[in-house]
């Protein structure tokens, strides 16, 4: 498994109508996509920056993961999410190396790619998402 870039930086964020202003407004940026993943309790807004793109993500409930995220630690930088040509493949080599994984199989993530998230604890505190094409 060989990542070939930074997919999407996200960033945890109170209110992403407080927030997209700051990125198109000051950083020029053009926000494209807004949705909401339901299973995961957020709602995402999307810049893209050359090859990349910034993920802003509101929690929709208190439960949520973002939620508890900005509770603990306030707003900001959530996780880097590496772009993998099978996501499947991916997390399947890294539990073989012994990495803690957040999901052990792929799940939906935003834009309809497929997500897993590999856990803190194993990769230096810094949360890592790995995405890809839904493989069919």
């Amino acid at each position: 498994m060989k990542p070939s870039h930074i997919e999407h930086i996200g960033i945890a964020v109170n209110s992403l109508e407080e927030a997209i202003p700051f990125y198109e407004n000051v950083l020029g940026l053009e926000c494209y996509n807004i949705e909401e993943v339901a299973d995961q309790m957020v709602k995402t807004a999307f810049f893209i920056l050359g090859q990349t793109k910034i993920e802003l993500l509101e929690a929709t409930s208190p439960d949520s993961a973002i939620a508890k995220f900005i509770s603990k630690r306030g707003p900001g930088l959530h996780h880097i999410a590496l772009a993998v040509e099978d996501v499947n493949s991916g997390l399947a080599h890294m539990q073989s190396q012994g990495i803690r994984l957040i999901d052990e199989k792929p799940r939906e993530g935003a834009e309809g790619l497929d997500i897993g998230f590999i856990h803190p604890g194993s990769s230096f505190g810094v949360l890592m998402e790995l995405c890809g094409e839904k493989k069919t």
